[in-house]
């Protein structure tokens, strides 16, 4: 797409979706962290489901230390990867602590450091928690990015290199949510539903769906 195409593709997901923002539930930077740690590979409903109970009683590193790792298990066992996941928890919950006074670091570098934390983990929480301009490709926005011609890219960083140039960037961290949800309830991978999608006249994908039956 050229830079109109793209700024009336974004214009029009603002419009169809003005409200959007994560679907997962949160309270503080540290509770969206370890949500997103524990999304990787499971639905947002799933997290949900385990921190809405979690966070009730761990909603700080300090708390969440305190509870353990075989405390924290019963609570996050139902959700993918779980034993990992508890491991990466804890461990990051400590690292909280000693290096950054319990606080969650605002810088894509720092959050990397992390245990479990890797540059989608770290895009979505400093675009949702701080506003900042980075887009976190996960496989939604990669597929619209290549299907639609958006963003093409070989790889997630190409996508969200050619996201960061293209979109202009006071609305990057808000067009993240916009293509995530797009992607989840409207252009999704084995059929999309081109028939409602509101950016159908400006996509360049060659085998529109364009009936629901």
């Amino acid at each position: 797409m050229n830079k109109k195409e793209i700024k009336g593709f974004i214009r029009l997901l603002a419009k169809a979706r003005p409200d959007a923002k994560t679907e997962l539930n949160y309270s503080s930077p540290y509770t969206l962290l370890v949500s997103v740690v524990l999304s990787a590979q499971a639905t947002d409903i799933s997290v949900n489901k385990a921190t809405n109970k979690l966070f009730k009683i761990a909603s700080t590193p300090e708390a969440m230390v305190a509870l353990g790792e075989e405390k924290l298990v019963p609570f996050i066992n139902s959700i993918g990867l779980w034993r990992a996941k508890s491991r990466n928890v804890i461990a990051l919950s400590k690292q909280l602590i000693e290096n950054y006074n319990g606080q969650v670091p605002q810088t894509r570098e720092a959050l990397e450091a992390l245990p479990g934390v890797g540059r989608k983990t770290a895009n979505v929480v400093l675009s949702v928690a701080f506003d900042q301009p980075a887009m976190a490709v996960d496989t939604h926005i990669f597929r619209i990015g290549n299907r639609t011609g958006l963003a093409p890219g070989k790889t997630p960083l190409d996508v969200e290199k050619n996201l960061v140039t293209n979109i202009p960037r006071e609305l990057i961290a808000k067009s993240h949510h916009w293509l995530i949800l797009h992607g989840r309830y409207c252009c999704k991978a084995k059929k999309p539903e081109c028939w409602h999608c509101p950016v159908v006249q400006i996509c360049h994908y060659q085998d529109k769906n364009i009936s629901p039956f």
